[in-house]
């Protein structure tokens, strides 16, 4: 009999627990027992931090919390068509032997040498009066978070790293003036030599701002009317594009 009892008030309980777990709002996961173990007040990715512990944030319903998409997708990069296209997936493939020299693994590579016919791309990034001193800005930060450390804060291949004697080889930029602006981004976004690949690290506009900071090193006036003429665009302006 007692046993009767006992299973009737411990059916009813976890029955209640179950009923009282439901809700009306169809977007609702239901009663949270451990919200703790559910919802982690640290940083993560693809938590709706909008609504945590039952307290919701209108302001982050829509911010992503996954700051680096999967490699291959395309993140959402707002409606200015140039930006959009901008920062579309490079067209120009790494080639196969990068696979092994610069651990490009889950890359699509050719066997085609694309670096050379990098030569012909123009910076997509136009330099204007309105927007050049922002870029070079955003060029110098970026080159001395990412770059200097081996290249050297003026480009001159005598960064911290040369000087400790852990690297050989990090070439002066005023000697590669014959680079087009796509071998620069290439060589950075894929790697070349002993330098890795940046793919990971730095965005599209992000490493055509540094091909703009680059070219300083190479000319000083670089960006004012008058000045050289990036060997890319020679090349372009030849063939009529």
């Amino acid at each position: 009999m007692k046993f009767k009892v006992i299973s009737s008030i411990a059916i009813a309980a976890v029955s209640t627990l179950m009923l009282g777990s439901c809700g009306a709002d169809p977007d609702s996961s239901g009663f949270e027992y451990m919200p703790d173990m559910y919802r982690s007040s640290a940083i993560e990715p693809y938590v709706d931090y909008g609504e945590i512990r039952g307290r919701e944030n209108a302001e982050l319903k829509m911010q992503l919390s996954a700051k680096v998409p999967p490699f291959g997708t395309i993140p959402y990069y707002g409606t200015d068509s140039a930006e959009v296209m901008l920062m579309l997936p490079y067209h120009r493939k790494g080639h196969i032997s990068m696979k092994e020299s610069h651990g490009l693994y889950g890359f699509d590579l050719v066997s085609t040498n694309e670096y050379e016919a990098a030569a012909a791309d123009v910076n997509p990034l136009k330099l204007t009066e309105e927007n050049m001193e922002q870029i070079f800005a955003d060029g110098k930060r970026i080159f001395n978070s990412s770059c200097a450390h081996c290249h050297g804060e003026k480009g001159d291949g005598n960064g911290p790293m040369m000087e400790s004697g852990a690297y050989v080889g990090v070439p002066d930029y005023a000697n590669l003036k014959e680079l087009g602006d796509g071998q620069i981004f290439y060589s950075i976004y894929y790697g070349k030599g002993f330098m890795g690949s940046h793919a990971s690290i730095l965005n599209k506009k992000e490493i055509w701002t540094l091909v703009h900071y680059v070219r300083k090193f190479q000319n000083a006036d670089y960006g004012k009317p008058g000045a050289e003429v990036p060997a890319a665009e020679l090349v372009a302006t030849e063939a009529g594009e």
